[in-house]
């Protein structure tokens, strides 16, 4: 398992760039809101740190061990001071209402339970606080989405337990969020079954 980690964390650096050229216009222009102490679940290799405004502190939840020295290379290259901790998106060591912002991209199709992943978020973002997503989602009903469905067990094994047919817009909208603004676009993939994505943010309700 420690291998296929390691490989899969060497993996996921060798796309940083094929990362940027179809993400970077979206991460620039999503994350010029983030603020604050920020919260990133699953941040892989480092690859949204360029993308991340100055003067805040960031911290990462990263439960693969390898990844981590990527991340510090990033955060060095940067100038940024980072925390870096191997809490699960389901299970967070950071107390209630303790950060400003949340950011998941490409995340929250892999975790084993998205609920108790979109309570933490919930959990420990201050009243007012914004979480940023984006994330490849389920196609709509049609060849594609059963596409999502029949490829499933194999894309589990290769891609470290992604899942291409979860309606994740729909959970976050049941999540208790009191505001979540939710655009659906088709990423520039070379495969098909990962182009269905969504982005946007989501707000917690301030204290009453």
């Amino acid at each position: 398992m420690s291998l296929f980690k390691r490989f899969f964390a060497w993996s996921m650096a060798t796309g940083d760039a094929a990362q940027e050229r179809i993400y970077g216009a979206i991460k620039r222009d999503l994350f010029a809101g983030v603020r604050g102490i920020v919260l990133e679940l699953g941040p892989g290799t480092g690859v949204n740190l360029p993308f991340m405004p100055a003067g805040i502190d960031w911290i990462g939840a990263e439960p693969n061990l390898h990844m981590h020295p990527y991340i510090q290379k990033k955060a060095r290259d940067r100038g940024l001071s980072i925390r870096l901790v191997t809490d699960s998106a389901g299970a967070l060591s950071l107390p209630d209402a303790s950060v400003d912002t949340v950011i998941s991209t490409l995340v929250l199709c892999s975790v084993p339970d998205q609920a108790a992943a979109l309570r933490e978020i919930r959990r420990v973002l201050k009243p007012g606080g914004r979480f940023y997503f984006i994330e490849h989602v389920a196609a709509p009903a049609g060849r594609l989405r059963r596409a999502q469905h029949l490829i499933k067990p194999f894309w589990r094994v290769i891609g470290d337990g992604c899942c291409p047919d979860r309606d994740t817009g729909d959970r976050i909208r049941e999540a208790g969020f009191a505001e979540v603004h939710l655009e659906r676009f088709n990423a520039r993939m070379p495969i098909a079954i990962v182009r269905p994505h969504i982005r946007g943010h989501a707000v917690r309700a301030n204290a009453a």
